[in-house]
């Protein structure tokens, strides 16, 4: 399976991405061609539920081709795996009729999502100090009020799941909630693009006094957080393994140049600094990938993955940038231009060090559970 999707990437998405990062209505027929053709190679959804229309792959089973979709930023979407955290989420805790009404449509790519956590102004390592409030209506009803920013994907998307206070305080993490958020609804708007380092994606959007159904609440009220860290653990393990499929693209791309460009000194391949490059690439590859697999080996057995998943998410964004400028640095000025995707790759190793939390919140987050451990250790020894 992993071959046979690396294939697909390689001679179907990765063609096409000049028009799907275009934009408009080229952008929408490139992709609907692609869909089209990975249905027709079974490769829709794979790791999505048989029942709702997916090849329904565990994630240990779905980890190598998530790899192989990665190394396009287009490939999730185009072979239907884009969907997998909101699909995850809904199942397990949207009510009866947001399951009836949606799931099927996110699994068949009819519908897409985006998740909206993070505001202006407000740490987005403390989401207990979340600004956007939502108040319970006559009947049941929420009226949600405020503005969210880096929303991936959402100027194209038909839901949004947002984090708000429907009670408690500032600080108070047990006040949060996630409700699912039509866009067609009165009072939600895109209110701009936030490029990231040059690239778009990412957005500001507005909530004005959105009436939102009971039934659109996620979980219980007060149970954002915990649903919120469970989507999180699973995102940045897929993100780590598209990460890994990236810098392999990177990888190969430096490698090629090496082995087909020649000078006044002869083939590039043959300089040692080139050598270099070549090796700290690699080392960085082969003992990255490791540490993301055992994030993904707790996470499918159901165990905590905490500290595997924040090791994972240090590491695989650091190789990335390492991986994809030292290919930049082999390739010379053409590396930095469009010809190649070394730029887009880059960018995206460089972002990845601060979206989805910085390195040091992972740093810190990690070494405080490792330290707490041994901490109760020596406490046990000492009572003992």
């Amino acid at each position: 399976m992993h071959e046979r999707v690396a294939r697909f990437v390689r001679n179907s998405v990765i063609p096409y991405e000049p028009e799907l990062e275009a934009g408009g209505p080229a952008a929408a027929a490139a992709l609907g061609e692609l869909r089209g053709r990975a249905r027709e190679e079974g490769l829709w959804a794979l790791p999505l539920p048989v029942e709702l229309g997916g090849g329904g792959l565990g994630l240990r089973a779905y980890a190598e081709p998530a790899e192989a979709e990665g190394a396009s930023d287009h490939g999730p979407a185009a072979l239907g795996s884009a969907s997998l955290l909101d699909v995850t989420m809904l199942a397990r805790h949207g009510g009866a009729r947001v399951r009836e009404e949606y799931l099927a449509r996110l699994v068949a790519g009819d519908m897409r999502a985006c998740y909206a956590m993070t505001e202006q102004d407000v740490p987005g390592t403390d989401p207990s100090l979340t600004r956007t409030r939502a108040e319970r209506l006559a009947g049941g009803s929420w009226r949600v009020t405020g503005r969210k920013w880096f929303t991936s994907g959402a100027a194209g998307a038909d839901l949004v799941t947002v984090l708000a206070r429907t009670g408690g305080s500032d600080g108070d993490r047990g006040g949060l909630s996630l409700l699912l958020v039509p866009t067609a609804s009165a009072g939600f708007r895109v209110v701009r693009a936030l490029p990231v380092l040059g690239a778009t994606g990412q957005y500001e959007i507005e909530l004005d006094r959105v009436v939102v159904p009971a039934d659109h609440l996620i979980g219980e009220p007060g149970q954002g957080l915990a649903i919120a860290g469970e989507r999180l653990q699973l995102g940045r393990t897929l993100r780590c393994l598209r990460w890994l499929g990236q810098a392999r693209r990177a990888f190969d791309l430096m490698c090629e140049r090496a082995a087909v460009r020649s000078g006044s000194r002869g083939p590039l391949a043959g300089h040692q600094l080139v050598q270099q490059h070549v090796f700290d690439a690699l080392l960085a590859l082969r003992t990255t990938r490791p540490l993301v697999y055992e994030a993904v080996a707790l996470l499918d057995a159901g165990r905590d993955a905490h500290v595997e998943v924040g090791l994972a998410k240090v590491a695989a964004a650091r190789m990335l940038q390492q991986v994809a400028d030292s290919a930049i640095q082999v390739h010379g000025a053409a590396g930095l231009g469009p010809d190649t995707a070394l730029p887009a790759l880059f960018r995206t190793g460089r972002a990845a060090r601060v979206l989805d939390g910085p390195d040091e919140v992972h740093v810190t987050s990690v070494a405080r559970r490792v330290l707490r451990g041994y901490g109760a250790a020596a406490e046990a020894a000492t009572r003992g």
